[in-house]
């Protein structure tokens, strides 16, 4: 298979006003100061284990910290934007104080909490919405000249999983990102990265569909992330816990990446990093 088939023809970011290569697919850790995040080994409750955390995934070769205060789980409980603040914002300076060199990735949809983020260290925004749920997220954006993570959801955490009849998934999450894209390109905005929101206002069946012809976005021409870790779509359809789902991970992580994904967003770094590498070695 030929390296152009697999890749999206963006393949650098400006991270802090370096250049990240996405040549080679790279890894996104997450590090969820949450309670009640669907992955329970997941949830961050203390310095310390935050500070642990972001170190092992870092020297397992994560290239960016997702940090999140903001559970998105189906029916999560909906926190003010004041507790998230407390939430993110002190991991950030903590994260930023200990590895300066991390590139840290802001997980939320709201504009405050990403200007506070960027102003704490954050480079990326990852906003689950879109910009659906903030009108001022795209000047948040635009203003910072920060990369922009654009996912795919309809509707809110709370009410998503209502949302999931479409007439065509994917010509739909096309016409989304098109109409998004021309919107922040217009305000000056180029670093954007796709991601399809897979478990976001879709069914387990769509997820698959979606999954199986990921390929279909590398059209806009953008990187694509791919957000599978743990997910329902796994462990529903294997009948185990999320726990379980770290192999069924891995399986769909390396189907992510012969459909084009250039980020994978894991809770577990170190296999992530080890399905790149045998699939480069299998695709170099």
């Amino acid at each position: 298979m030929a390296k152009d088939t697999i890749f999206s023809t963006k393949k650098t970011l400006n991270l802090k006003g370096k250049l990240m290569d996405l040549s080679t697919p790279i890894v996104m850790g997450i590090l969820n100061i949450t309670p009640d995040s669907f992955h329970i080994d997941s949830r961050i409750s203390s310095d310390k284990k935050l500070l642990n955390q972001a170190e092992t995934m870092l020297s397992q070769g994560a290239t960016i910290l997702d940090i999140g205060g903001y559970s998105s789980r189906p029916n999560a409980t909906n926190i003010s934007e004041e507790e998230e603040l407390q939430r993110v914002i002190p991991a950030i300076e903590k994260v930023t104080t200990d590895f300066p060199e991390a590139n840290i990735s802001i997980d939320t949809f709201r504009s405050v909490v990403a200007q506070s983020a960027i102003e704490a260290g954050a480079c990326i925004i990852n906003d689950i919405s879109g910009g659906t749920l903030d009108d001022e997220m795209y000047e948040t954006v635009a203003k910072n000249q920060v990369t922009y993570i654009m996912m795919h959801m309809r509707g809110t955490p709370s009410t998503m999983s209502s949302l999931t009849t479409y007439d065509n998934v994917l010509m739909e999450m096309m016409d989304f990102f098109l109409s998004k894209i021309n919107h922040l390109q217009s305000l000056g905005v180029s670093d954007i990265i796709l991601d399809p929101g897979f478990g976001f206002a879709k069914t387990t069946d769509q997820n698959y569909h979606i999954l199986k012809n990921l390929q279909y976005f590398k059209q806009l021409k953008l990187p694509l992330l791919a957000g599978i870790s743990r997910k329902s779509m796994i462990y529903k359809s294997l009948s185990i816990s999320a726990e379980e789902a770290l192999n069924g991970t891995s399986v769909l992580n390396t189907l992510a990446l012969s459909g084009g994904a250039q980020i994978l967003r894991v809770h577990d770094v170190k296999e992530a990093i080890e399905t790149i590498k045998l699939y480069k070695a299998t695709y170099p």
